[in-house]
Formats: structure tokens, sequence, C-alpha cells
């Protein structure tokens, strides 16, 4: 039993390098951390959408890069001024090279 008390111990001062900090924001990677849209900006961008005929799907937008930059481009691309600028501006939340590799989380 001693030494299974033992081996534990010796497994976690393994996994826990002995610089590491206690404090949360010392771990941070700013470059492995999701990018975030407002889902407020990204509904409007859907319903724009649907009134112009094409049906947006927002869990889409929000997990595949490529899709989401291809509706925008279909968007910027319409005559539509209202769908043009609200494209522009959800454009800088999918288009971050810092994380592109992300996926793009919804905020309320």
């Amino acid at each position: 039993m001693h030494n299974l008390h033992a081996q534990a111990a010796a497994a976690v001062a393994v996994a826990e390098p002995a610089d590491a900090s206690l404090e949360a924001s010392d771990d941070f990677d700013l470059a492995a951390s999701p990018r975030y849209c407002p889902t407020g900006l990204l509904q409007g961008f859907a319903l724009l959408m649907a009134g112009r005929g094409r049906c947006v799907n927002t869990d889409m937008m929000l997990g595949d890069h490529e899709y989401a930059m291809w509706q925008l481009a279909c968007a910027r691309a319409s005559d539509d001024p209202e769908l043009v600028a609200l494209a522009i501006r959800l454009f800088f939340y999918f288009d971050d090279p810092l994380h592109s590799d992300l996926p793009v989380l919804g905020t309320a």
C-alpha cells in the first residue's frame, strides 16, 4: 500500500515541472486560445442571408473556417449594403491568422 502512494507521488512530480506556476494566467497561451464571435452579429448575418434566399448554418460558421469564409464572401458580393457591412464586421472574427486552426466560439 505504501508503495502505491510513493508511485502516485512520483507520477505527479514527473507530470508537473518544478517551475510550474499556480497562477492561471501564467500558463495562458494566446496562440492556443479560441476565438470568440458575438452570436448577435452571427444571427443577424444568418437572418439577412436567409432574406436573400441563402441558408446559413451558424454552427458550421463557428466550426468550419472555409465554410464561414465562403458565406462571408457571398455576402460581400451582394448588393445589400447592410449585409455587406455585417459581413465585413464578421470577417475580422473569422479571419484571424493567429488562430486559423482553431474553431470560433459564439458569445452571447
